[in-house]
């Protein structure tokens, strides 16, 4: 079976998120959204809003994976300066990009474009636009850097955009099995040695608390379904060993 690896990061911008002051709501978004179309987000980070901070996340992550995807710092204020650290990764100018200009110019009327309004239409210069249906500016992509914004409902509509311009990988066929009370400590030992025998799939095991009762799901992953239905069969027949050994 031929399989296609794509990978990407998330950079998350801002002094607000490690601050507490603004809860994250994207890197969760973004993850499910790329695992639905066959991208493998495989690290996110957040990061100040501080230039050089920035540039060093971007330098290494986009180094490192297909692609990074960055939220949050493009917007009118002096604490909005993704942008121009975008620029200094690549070493790029920047200006004002008479694209965004001219979109802005059409949603913005009379004297509502304001200079601190039109500092969202600096870019890195030849970065290309990511369209933008919800507010006035769009965000940007510099080779596999995309640049969006961080309120969620226009990060969201941003990434409706830029999905179509990447490249996708083979998806991952993802299997859950609830182990329901059964102690982690039970299974550990057996689910490791399954794990083992098959270093194609994936296999984690998240315990969660509700209702006064702990309960553990075992989940695989995998790209190849017969993988991932064979290791889930060999999961399922553990659990029931276990079931029925405490039932004698």
């Amino acid at each position: 079976m031929s399989e296609k690896i794509v990978t990407a990061a998330v950079l998350v911008i801002g002094d607000e998120i490690l601050s507490g002051r603004t809860k994250d709501r994207n890197i969760g978004y973004i993850a499910e959204y790329l695992a639905g179309i066959g991208v493998d987000l495989r690290e996110a980070r957040v990061v100040p809003d501080v230039e050089e901070e920035i540039v060093a996340a971007l330098n290494a992550l986009r180094a490192r994976y297909d692609y990074v995807f960055t939220t949050g710092g493009i917007g009118p204020t002096h604490d909005d300066i993704t942008a121009d650290a975008v620029a200094k990764a690549f070493g790029l100018p920047i200006d004002e990009d008479p694209r965004a200009l001219a979109l802005m110019r059409e949603r913005y009327k009379g004297g509502e474009l304001n200079p601190a309004r039109r500092r969202m239409a600096r870019m890195p210069v030849g970065a290309a636009l990511v369209d933008n249906p919800v507010s006035p500016p769009p965000g940007f992509r510099v080779g596999n850097v995309i640049v969006m914004a961080g309120v969620p409902a226009v990060m969201q509509a941003m990434l409706d955009t830029a999905a179509k311009s990447i490249d996708t990988g083979t998806k991952m066929t993802v299997a859950t099995i609830d182990a329901g009370a059964i102690p982690e400590g039970r299974y550990a030992e057996a689910l490791g040695a399954i794990a083992a025998g098959d270093r194609e799939t994936i296999i984690g095991s998240y315990p969660s608390y509700a209702d006064g009762t702990f309960r553990n799901q075992i989940v695989v992953r995998g790209r190849d379904p017969a993988r991932v239905e064979a290791t889930r069969a060999a999961v399922e027949a553990m659990l029931a060993d276990i079931r029925d050994a405490r039932s004698r």
